[in-house]
């Protein structure tokens, strides 16, 4: 692809400070952080921040999990062995684009001497055009420029395709289609995702599900040769349809979010970008680019084909420069298309969160492998030693009586209780409610105009103790207009009258801002409303240049552009040198007021005359005082004239020449409105009555800063606006390390920054313990928004440099929508703590219950195929119940939960020590909220101790309480533990409410909001009634009547008072998990002493 630009280079998208590891393809590590300052390597579980994190830790804590079906469990992680293949292959691309770059110097060298080169194909004609698809292709494949000299450069090119470089294509449907047929789309084949089949096989992969499946297997050969095959059926088959059925709705659940994650990429893949049709800038997605696109380039704008020297690489960033291109291959004929056909992009990434929660996986899992073994070697021992009766009260085993098949038989099924209650135990669905929330959320924030490119931004949003925010866009609207002018010292006010200015100053003024911009100005032939683009700001001063007269293409044809230096965010100005058709030279520059004043010797004054600007310095400063105070941001434009017999003549000489920028005639002053967005100040008090600073960081004058600052509620009173609480970034930059720790914690207002100035302090404030969000739309802005802990870049104004540096981007630019992030990442921490509240009350109530029930009588009142369905309630079902709540206004009213402190190393004790860090989520600098809370601690440990004494005053005097006592023992033994069995269920119906407001009285507030919730409810309740009226011999089950049914939920609803009372008891402030580690943490100082 073919291309002219000025001061333009380029990194290659492997470069971005997201994807690279070595040198050559990134700066040095200036903004990288090492992963493990925020990880404990003793504990593999406790990691704070995934982003970055080094690939060994991440290996060492898949290492540490007692996983018992890897596809599963890790199926929402990063692929490690793919990562590593990943960057073999990127280096293995860098390293040729380094050979085709030294082979494309040498063959440029070698022309340059025999100015001859290899002869190009006669170009072949294809339909209209009169080039055809294998020409282009050839040509930007071997990055043969002879091939382009040949066809007469960009020039000539450009006429083969029909395509005009100043105005594009003309870009009707007809032409579209025609270009496309031509030359093709650009999309590549994608990978396709996996199917059903895929997820129903990954998850029958469990161990424990499968020893079922062979215990279920012999179970039913067992039972059809001891009892006929009329019953001998029955034990086995309901068996086995237990865990079908356990792996048909986990299959469901998680080829579900497997769609939705597939929806989310796609939206991440269609980025917009602007192209040149009908002399008309627009923006379009990158999937609607054709051959022949005349498309404008500026910093930090991303390459969607295939080009260099002068093809430019597809993926390729802008690093600096201004200038256009023209699109000669789309889609599979590129190599960036062809490269990513090859791969199947892998959407694995782990999430704090994630790798916590396996760590109490593990340890859960570790506990019920334990009690699974204990019950297993006690009902083997009950059994073998005659001390087991059958419901009838005869004695299961005799010594040399009972024959080998029918112990074979009890043995099998002895051993599907053990490892049923393994199955119930370990929790292979835990983490991966982390994966079903973010992934809930993920889809419900693209409605708040959040797409998250990174899954564990959700959580960490959540975090979050100060935003760092940008204002123009962010904070403001975006809308700029100028509303005050000062030409000379004569103040125009509206500024839009020509007729109060002299000629010769309307002249120099509207050729400065028609050749010193990378806007365009479109005026319709037929005579419609003039159309201008470019970034706000160049709008705001086109619009006013047009008021003044300005005939934008009058003057750009009038004159040449012989250099130009873009704006630079570092000197806050942007300079072009134009040479006019008197032969004439002229350099125009357009910045911030302040700075590009101090570089003026003279200004126009209004009657066009040059004055000397010493007499009248204060006069300009205090202007610009005056209308920053007013919320303008303010830009002075300049120029100087230039003896043409110093301007470089050679095009290598004109490439390194510095545009001068002393001795600058000031033309006029502009002060530009953008108004705060509605709302913002709103969304600001909801930040601060959440405990998250909002702190704005801005390039404006720092006066321009505090007045928008004070409008939006970021600075509560002018008596607020004092250093350091405002600070300018030259100010900030200036003191030590240590030093700008201590003040980053002031910091409300940083006015004149630089992007690193940002940096800097996104580092302090990290250091000092804050979870920091960056906000940030340029290129420049990247190291800033990588370093952070979470990166919003703004989908609107942001740069593709930008964007692929952010975890989030915010569609709308709002700061608004910001909130909403917050609030949906605090969402995402409260439903996963809502669904441990939830599953470790069923795993206590479960495994006590059969463990007491196992030792004391020799037989458990839950068999394997009502603890698979307890087990489906409690991980699939309960998790899509509970990590589906919709956020509150409650979540906004809780402090942040912050970093976690890594001050307790590992002990001798490694299970129960990870598992207490797995609890713990502290910061050294304020009192923070561990996983499991004392609140949590209270509520499961009631409703868990009520459960479990209820059911067993039931399991031992069920009889008597139930007048069963006269009954047949066989069926009031069934009629006994199907009461157990339904009483159970039913209470985790009732305690599933509960969990939705762990810490408020009201748990039914916003319930019916959530169909999902109630639906989930519904579904169990009428499976459970089905399951006891009517598959009595599939779950060893009888009907119960009407009365037993009310003694079920009778039991059931009284954990809702249980609850509300419970509430009412105080809990200690410091977490239970620091009282858990005290007696290890002495354990280790003795050992060590």
């Amino acid at each position: 692809m073919s291309s002219s630009c000025s001061s333009n280079g380029l990194l290659p998208s492997s470069a971005s400070p997201r994807d690279q590891d070595d040198l050559e393809a990134r700066p040095t590590n200036e903004f990288e952080h090492d992963g493990h300052d925020l990880t404990d390597e003793s504990d593999p579980f406790d990691i704070a921040q995934t982003k970055n994190a080094p690939i060994e830790i991440l290996r060492q804590w898949r290492q540490a999990a007692l996983v018992l079906n890897a596809c599963r469990r890790f199926r929402y992680t990063l692929d490690l062995k793919r990562e590593d293949e990943k960057e073999k292959r990127r280096r293995m691309i860098r390293s040729h684009a380094q050979v085709v770059r030294a082979a494309l110097l040498f063959r440029l060298a070698g022309e340059q001497q025999i100015v001859l080169g290899p002869s190009a194909t006669p170009p072949t004609a294809t339909g209209e055009y009169a080039i055809g698809l294998e020409q282009l292709a050839s040509m930007t494949r071997d990055h043969n420029i002879s091939s382009l000299q040949q066809y007469g450069g960009a020039k000539g090119l450009s006429n083969m395709l029909k395509t005009n470089l100043a105005t594009g294509i003309t870009g009707d449907e007809n032409e579209l289609i025609k270009r496309r047929n031509a030359f093709g789309t650009n999309r590549y084949p994608q990978k396709k995702g996996r199917s059903f089949l895929r997820f129903l096989w990954e998850a029958w992969q469990d161990l424990t599900l499968i020893i079922l499946i062979v215990a279920a297997i012999a179970s039913l050969g067992l039972g059809i040769k001891t009892e006929g095959l009329s019953r001998g059926w029955y034990d086995g088959a309901s068996i086995s349809f237990a865990v079908f059925l356990v792996i048909i709705v986990t299959a469901v659940s998680d080829y579900r979010q497997s769609l939705q994650f597939q929806n989310l990429n796609q939206e991440k893949q269609n980025i917009q970008l602007e192209v040149m049709r009908g002399g008309r800038t627009m923006k379009i997605s990158i999937f609607d680019i054709v051959v022949g696109d005349v498309v404008p380039l500026k910093i930090g704008d991303q390459v969607h084909k295939d080009q260099k020297a002068p093809f430019l690489m597809s993926g390729c960033k802008v690093a600096d420069g201004v200038g256009t291109m023209l699109v000669t291959g789309v889609g599979i004929n590129t190599e960036w298309g062809l490269l990513m056909a090859s791969i199947s992009e892998d959407t694995g990434e782990e999430t704090p969160l994630q790798v916590r929660l396996n760590g109490l996986a593990t340890f859960i899992g570790i506990v019920g492998l334990a009690v699974a073994i204990s019950v297993l070697a006690i009902l083997l021992g009950r059994y073998f030693t005659g001390n087991t009766k059958n419901p009838d009260g005869s004695v299961q085993f005799i010594k040399g009586e009972t024959k080998v098949s029918k112990a074979i038989d009890g043995v099998i099924k002895i051993l599907t209780v053990a490892v049923t209650i393994v199955v119930v135990a370990v929790p292979e669905g835990l983490p991966l409610a982390v994966t079903l929330t973010l992934a809930y959320s993920m889809r419900k924030m693209m409605a708040d105009k959040a797409l998250v490119r990174r899954l564990s931004a959700c959580e960490t949003m959540g975090s979050s103790t100060t935003i760092c925010s940008d204002k123009t866009g962010t904070l403001t609207l975006n809308q700029m207009t100028v509303v005050e002018a000062y030409i000379g010292k004569q103040k125009i006010k509206p500024p839009d009258d020509p007729l109060k200015l002299h000629s010769e100053a309307v002249s120099l003024l509207c050729e400065g801002i028609a050749q010193n911009t990378t806007g365009n100005v479109f005026v319709p032939k037929d005579g419609g409303d003039i159309e201008i683009s470019g970034s706000p700001t160049e709008k705001a001063i086109l619009s006013w240049g047009v008021k003044l007269g300005l005939k934008f293409d009058v003057l750009r044809s009038e004159s040449k552009i012989l250099h130009v230096f873009p704006f630079n965010s570092e000197k806050k100005r942007g300079g072009v040198a134009v040479q006019t058709t008197d032969s004439k030279v002229h350099i125009h520059w357009k910045g911030a007021a302040e700075m590009v004043l101090a570089s003026c010797t003279r200004y126009l004054d209004s009657n066009g005359s040059l004055q000397s600007i010493d007499e009248d310095m204060d006069f300009f400063k205090v202007s610009i005082d005056d209308m920053a105070a007013c919320s303008l941001r303010c830009v002075a434009i300049a120029y100087r004239p230039y003896e043409s017999d110093k301007v470089p003549t050679d095009e290598e000489s004109l490439d390194k020449w510095v545009l001068p920028e002393d001795e600058l005639v000031l033309l006029a002053i502009v002060g530009i409105k953008d108004p705060c967005r509605p709302g913002v100040k709103d969304a600001v008090k909801v930040c601060t009555a959440a405990g998250v600073k909002v702190r704005m960081v801005t390039g404006d004058n720092i006066q321009t800063a505090k007045a928008i600052a004070l409008e939006c509620g970021i600075l509560s009173c002018d008596a607020d606006a004092t250093e350091p609480n405002i600070i300018e970034g030259k100010v900030f930059r200036a003191y030590s390390e240590k030093e700008r720790e201590i003040i980053a914690k002031k910091i409300t207002v940083m006015g004149r920054s630089s992007p690193n100035d940002k940096l800097l302090l996104v580092q302090a404030l990290r250091k000092g313990g804050e979870v920091v969000a960056v906000t940030g739309d340029g290129t420049n802005d990247a190291p800033a928004l990588h370093e952070a802990d979470i990166g919003l870049s703004m989908g609107i104004q942001g740069t593709e440099v930008a964007k692929e540096s952010s975890d989030i981007v915010i569609l709308d630019d709002n700061f608004a929508s910001v909130v909403k992030v917050v609030r949906w990442g605090r969402s995402v921490y409260a439903n996963i703590q809502k669904f441990i509240q939830f599953q470790l009350t069923v795993n206590v109530g479960a495994l006590v219950i059969n463990v007491v029930a196992a030792v004391s009588s020799g037989d458990v009142p839950l068999n394997t195929v009502q603890l698979l369905w307890v087990n489906l309630i409690m991980d699939t079902l309960g998790a899509l119940a509970l990590a589906t709540e919709p956020p509150t206004d409650h979540l906004m009213h809780r402090t942040p939960v912050g970093r976690r402190a890594q001050d307790i190393p590992g002990c001798g004790f490694k299970i129960l020590n990870d598992f207490c860090s797995t609890l713990q989520a502290s910061c050294p600098n304020r009192v923070e909220e561990p996983l499991i809370t004392n609140i949590m601690w209270r509520n499961l440990l009631i409703q868990a101790l009520y459960q479990v004494a209820v059911l067993l005053v039931l399991n031992f005097r069920g009889l008597s309480i139930l007048n069963l006592s006269h009954d047949d023992r066989k069926h009031a033994t069934i009629v006994k533990n199907t009461m157990i069995f339904n009483a159970f269920v039913i209470c985790q119906v009732f305690n599933e409410f509960n969990a939705r407001k762990p810490d408020q009285m009201n748990v039914f507030k916003g319930v019916t909001k959530n169909r999902l919730f109630m639906g989930i409810v519904g579904f169990t309740v009428i499976l459970q009634i089905i399951l006891i009226e009517f598959t009595g011999d599939f779950t060893t089950t009888v009907r119960l009547n009407w009365k037993q049914w009310l003694i079920c939920v009778a039991i059931g609803i009284v954990s809702w008072p249980l609850a509300a009372v419970g509430k009412l008891l105080p809990v200690p402030k410091t977490p239970l998990s620091k009282y858990l580690r005290k007696p290890f943490r002495r354990l280790r100082t003795a050992r060590n002493a």
